[in-house]
């Protein structure tokens, strides 16, 4: 029963950490780390299994839009291809290196303070005026969500920042990161699956099936804020909060140490 109340807090925190801009991988690193929580829901497999619950929240807030991608608007689909490349290497080659070696309380302090800054940058010297996508916006983009697999640097606050710095409007450099951050987390999560099938490695699937729900539904609940949020608002608050926990992250390494 512990275990399945641990589930249910990181699948909230998945959902909610996933589509703000202040990194759901370092939530799901720092909160058991934390709590002192171990086990299944204090892996990478876990992590990846709460990201099928924010896919499932990306189908339901964006599913025309992927109907119309797939079906008319086929630049907009070459470029949601090209942008997810970068990622799709980078998860393929580094897989390991990341979940061995990146999944340390420093490594995110530093990228939560450094990608913060990025933000506010972006935020002064950004245009923020246009709501259509070219192939240097879907390069420059999806490089970004590449960086993204390092802990602490936000899936979505670094590529939204990347379409700050090319000139693109808030909420739809907001809807352009959601709709590539798609493809992406199903193939993390494929390949995750296949790698547990291939080495024979048993999850305690019970764990993931609830860490999935509650991770969709307070997803679908974060993507709804944030793009009515970035319509009016500046990213300012989710910097301020980035800043506050890698101060917190940064005392208690040392407290413990």
């Amino acid at each position: 029963m512990e275990d399945i109340f641990k589930a249910i807090i990181l699948g909230i925190i998945q959902g909610i950490t996933e589509f703000l801009p202040i990194s759901s991988t370092a939530h799901l690193i720092i909160t058991p780390w934390i709590f002192g929580w171990s086990g299944t829901v204090n892996s990478l497999s876990f992590d990846i299994a709460v990201h099928v619950g924010t896919l499932i929240s990306l189908l339901y807030c964006f599913w025309k839009d992927w109907i119309d991608i797939v079906f008319r608007d086929r630049k907009m689909l070459f470029y949601l291809i090209l942008g997810t490349i970068p990622a799709a290497l980078a998860g393929v080659v580094l897989h390991e290196v990341i979940e061995n070696e990146l999944r340390n309380p420093l490594i995110i302090v530093f990228t939560l303070i450094f990608v913060g800054i990025l933000m506010l940058v972006a935020e002064k010297f950004g245009k923020k005026k246009r709501d259509s996508i070219t192939l240097s916006d879907a390069l420059a983009i999806g490089t970004a969500q590449a960086i993204a697999l390092i802990p602490g640097v936000s899936r979505s606050g670094i590529t939204i920042t990347a379409g700050l710095f090319k000139g693109l409007d808030r909420a739809y450099a907001a809807k352009f990161s959601f709709l590539l951050s798609t493809p992406a987390i199903a193939g993390a999560a494929t390949l995750d699956l296949y790698k547990s099938i291939k080495i024979g490695y048993s999850h305690d699937y019970s764990l993931f099936i609830v860490g999935v729900v509650s991770a969709a539904i307070t997803g679908i609940i974060a993507i709804k804020f944030l793009l009515s949020f970035l319509k009016k608002y500046p990213l300012h608050i989710f910097i301020y909060y980035r800043w506050v926990l890698a101060m917190v992250v940064f005392l208690l390494y040392f407290l413990r140490n």
